[in-house]
């Protein structure tokens, strides 16, 4: 009885081969193999009688035999340093898609963000693994990981991150227009004491947002007048609230360096000191993950463009990969939005209406 007579549920006595669904199809082995490789080029006709004798002899493709046999592993690895931020498992679930679509997968690496040995033992992992190509998210180590991945001819993008070295790619999206969004809108809905509550301090994310932010209340005329940091944590988002809170001259807004501290902010301007958000306090975040949306929250937030960033990382990667590194670096910046949502007032139409929605406030205090 040969493999390909075997009764339903027996499994055949040796695992079948590329060269067994070769000959049942009567194809070369050639044909079957660019079958089962993504992007690879084969008649329809051809795969359709390569795939009609792979299940007909239980043939399953065996992707480390094909890993040893091409040098290519179809891995991409992807580095974060926190998933806390809903920003960034909505991220990785898209790269994944993106990804499987062209035949990659992904395989996740966690970072601590501590120090350079710690940096060279995570990029001795990720090496072990054979991966075609790195994306660098969320993570304080990216610059020195992408210089090792680049002397080490890996390609590699920087995902919402800027890079110190630069023959390497980044992706980012315009945080400075996003902190200028911001301020704008809490200016024109006669917000006086305004605030921040900033992420990491080395982050090039929260540095561009907040500069941004503070250009753009010099320019109306305004200053920052309290300023809290919150390392992107939402304990620590919440403690910052608190010290600017138990002051005696309270903001009356804030911009927040990412969603996930605004909503650590909103709890607890809420809930232990009993304001009314908008009317006692405005509150802006910043990334527009799904939850800001949710009914408890309703936050009004600078939206990231995740689609277009996750399109252009792997595009970038792609072509990386393919050209052999010899490519330029790439350089994408992605566009931001406001979205308006409950946790800010509306526009005041005129300054009489700003001095109104002032007194308004006074009365409340």
């Amino acid at each position: 009885m040969t493999k390909a007579q075997q009764p339903d549920g027996c499994p055949p006595s040796a695992p079948v081969t590329l060269v067994d669904v070769a000959s049942l199809a009567g194809v070369s082995t050639s044909a079957v193999s660019r079958t089962f490789t993504p992007g690879a080029s084969v008649a329809e006709k051809t795969r359709a009688r390569v795939l009609e004798a792979a299940q007909q002899l239980g043939y399953r493709p065996n992707a480390i035999a094909r890993t040893l046999s091409t040098r290519k592993s179809r891995i991409i690895a992807v580095v974060v340093s926190y998933l806390q931020n809903q920003f960034y498992p909505t991220i990785i679930e898209k790269l994944s898609q993106s990804l499987q679509a062209h035949g990659y997968h992904i395989l996740l690496f966690i970072s601590d963000d501590a120090t350079a040995t710690d940096s060279d033992s995570l990029l001795l992992d990720i090496l072990q693994y054979q991966v075609d190509g790195i994306v660098l998210a969320s993570t304080m180590l990216s610059s020195r990981l992408a210089a090792h991945c680049h002397a080490a001819n890996i390609p590699v993008v920087l995902f919402n991150r800027v890079a110190v070295v630069q023959e390497v790619s980044t992706v980012v999206s315009d945080n400075e227009e996003g902190g200028r969004l911001a301020a704008q809108l809490l200016v024109k809905t006669g917000a006086r004491r305004i605030g921040f509550i900033a992420g990491l301090e080395d982050s090039s994310t929260s540095q561009e947002r907040e500069r941004g932010f503070v250009e753009e209340l010099q320019r109306q005329g305004q200053t920052l007048f309290a300023r809290e940091t919150g390392q992107y944590d939402f304990a620590l988002a919440a403690a910052a609230t608190r010290r600017m809170f138990h002051k005696p001259e309270k903001p009356d807004a804030l911009f927040v360096g990412n969603d996930h501290m605004a909503f650590a902010v909103l709890d607890t301007v809420r809930n232990e000191f009993g304001l009314a958000v908008p009317d006692d306090v405005q509150v802006i975040g910043f990334d527009n993950v799904p939850q800001s949306a949710w009914g408890g929250y309703q936050l009004t937030t600078i939206e990231q463009n995740a689609d277009l960033m996750t399109q252009a990382t792997v595009s970038i990667l792609l072509e990386r990969i393919s050209s052999g590194l010899s490519m330029g670096a790439g350089h994408v910046k992605t566009p931001v939005a406001m979205v308006h949502r409950a946790t800010t007032l509306h526009q005041l139409e005129t300054d009489a209406s700003a001095t109104k929605q002032d007194q308004i406030k006074g009365q409340r205090k």
